[in-house]
């Protein structure tokens, strides 16, 4: 135990150096901050910083060590950006924070009895989110796909579109984040709608006319450990749940079931035969609200972003470091496959702030210049 004081003393004598010498750095970082401030320079000199990683990294006593040590002085570097941006506010033309600046300045107030696009029929869930987030003051609008619902945005047939991001079961949704990375609109909302699917049918139906089953595909496959107890039953994959049941009343087979909301039932006129068939029953889908125009609600407190990065090694580490260096908390972290780029990936990210926040302009930049491509999705106010 005396062998391991004797260790443990000699870290805090190191540490009592390293801390002295750090607060020296921080001196020398504040007389860059001044002449870069003085000659109108930007902090983040990219080339630079790599270089000087690599010469860092070659300190190391050993290869195993290296990466050890260019991940501390990356950290250190990201420290000295934090204090230099402190005082240079900068002005450049970089194109991905002008963007988002050209959208904090175009914000719009939130509309009174808007238009409401989603995605499906009356009795998707879809549907109940938008009357979760608006209540009755709004208009809803079904349509049929996906790309339907953006381009009601874009041609200003409506004035908000509510779209399933992701579900606790089945996880991201993967059609609606690849549309928000091809349209120009913003996230300016978020609710949650516990998702409880019914296997319904016309009047007279009971399991043993059944033979065919219909339902979004996200809807089998969260009621996949249900279906497998009747693998004799046809499963048809259908735009959406309350569309599926729409289908089968029309039809009024008892041959054909629908798995999707009670509420599509009751819309329906269809008999439920069995309740809870999706095998998670804290099955929960998160929805955000998006606009053609940023809105700056009362509360905002998450922020959304896409980005993608240079395909070199440590692109993601770089990003990372700017987030643990201000303090900022990441609660998600989404990769999608780039269009046309083989093995590229563009990533959503989101976390806990305001775009209004005096530091948040620094940090905003700061993730411009290290991100091949960045974009402010939105600012809004979390329902988790």
């Amino acid at each position: 135990m005396d062998e391991l004081k004797q260790y443990r003393d000699q870290i805090d004598t190191i540490d009592r150096q390293l801390a002295e010498l750090f607060q020296q750095r921080m001196d020398v970082v504040d007389k860059v901050g001044q002449y870069k401030l003085e000659r109108s320079l930007p902090v983040l000199d990219a080339k630079r910083e790599q270089e000087v990683l690599a010469a860092k990294a070659a300190l190391a006593r050993d290869e195993a060590m290296s990466a050890d040590l260019a991940a501390l002085f990356e950290h250190l570097m990201a420290v000295s950006r934090r204090r230099q941006r402190k005082l240079i506010r900068e002005t450049g033309d970089d194109p991905a924070y002008q963007r988002c600046q050209r959208a904090l300045a175009a914000a719009r107030t939130p509309i009174d009895r808007p238009r409401v696009a989603y995605q499906g029929v009356a009795g998707a869930y879809s549907e109940m989110a938008c009357i979760n987030f608006f209540g009755d003051a709004a208009e809803n609008i079904g349509l049929e796909q996906f790309e339907d619902v953006f381009q009601a945005l874009k041609t200003g047939a409506a004035d908000y579109a509510v779209l399933p991001i992701e579900n606790s079961t089945s996880g991201a949704i993967r059609q609606v984040y690849d549309l928000m990375s091809e349209y120009e609109c913003y996230i300016v909302g978020e609710t949650t709608v516990k998702v409880e699917h019914c296997l319904m049918a016309p009047k007279g139906a009971t399991l043993d006319t059944i033979t065919h089953v219909y339902s979004h595909e996200q809807g089998l496959f969260q009621s996949d450990r249900f279906l497998n107890t009747h693998p004799d039953w046809v499963q048809v994959p259908c735009a959406d749940t309350a569309g599926a049941g729409q289908y089968v009343a029309q039809t009024g087979d008892v041959t054909k079931a629908a798995i999707g909301s009670e509420r599509a039932a009751q819309l329906y006129g269809l008999d439920i035969l069995v309740r809870g068939t999706n095998h998670n029953a804290n099955n929960t889908t998160r929805f955000v609200v998006v606009s053609p125009a940023m809105e700056l609600r009362e509360g905002a407190d998450k922020i959304s972003t896409v980005f993608s990065l240079p395909h070199e090694a440590g692109s993601l580490h770089r990003i990372m470091t700017i987030f643990a260096v201000n303090g900022l908390n990441m609660t998600k972290l989404e990769s999608r496959p780039m269009p046309g780029h083989s093995w590229e990936y563009m990533f959503f990210l989101e976390f806990n702030g305001s775009l209004l926040a005096p530091d948040m302009d620094g940090i905003l930049r700061e993730l411009s210049q290290t991100a091949a491509d960045f974009r402010v999705l939105g600012n809004f106010v979390s329902n988790l």
